[in-house]
């Protein structure tokens, strides 16, 4: 669910969505258990896919594809773009990473494991900058609809 809203002339987009919780919050059993998801697809845990893999469980920052891209190629510099892009849905399928898709492109993602799983955001839309808060009214309001 994305609302807008306008507060003082700023304008606000947000966010509200309820995550999927993860059995065991540690990271290394994310890790393990999307590594456990793509050996279930038959799918191959290549050099890259373990990069990517590696620093999306290695961080609890919202992203970018274009951030992941970046951050990965710091661990490998042969991580491609086009490995970034197919890995992201499979992420998201694997209930493991949020896809929050905001419109005119602009999509970022957020880790399950968090600390505050049932979380909303605020987006700066000059400077990008997420801000995480919890709404017992907004809360109520999802459960409303």
């Amino acid at each position: 669910m994305v609302d807008k809203a306008q507060s003082h002339g700023i304008d606000l987009v947000l966010a509200a969505h309820i995550l999927i919780e993860v059995p065991d919050p540690d990271r290394a059993a994310a890790k393990e258990k999307f590594l456990h998801f793509l050996e279930q697809k038959s799918l191959r845990i290549t050099q890259q896919r373990r990069a990517i893999v590696d620093t999306v469980f290695g961080t609890d920052q919202h992203f970018t594809a274009e951030q992941l891209l970046e951050w990965a190629r710091e661990r490998d510099s042969s991580v491609s773009r086009a490995t970034v892009y197919r890995t992201l849905p499979l992420l998201t399928e694997s209930g493991l990473v949020h896809e929050m898709d905001f419109g005119k492109d602009y999509k970022i993602y957020d880790p399950n494991y968090a600390e505050h799983p049932n979380h909303n955001h605020i987006i700066c839309k000059d400077c990008d900058k997420i801000v995480e808060f919890e709404s017992d009214r907004l809360e109520a309001l999802e459960n409303e609809i």
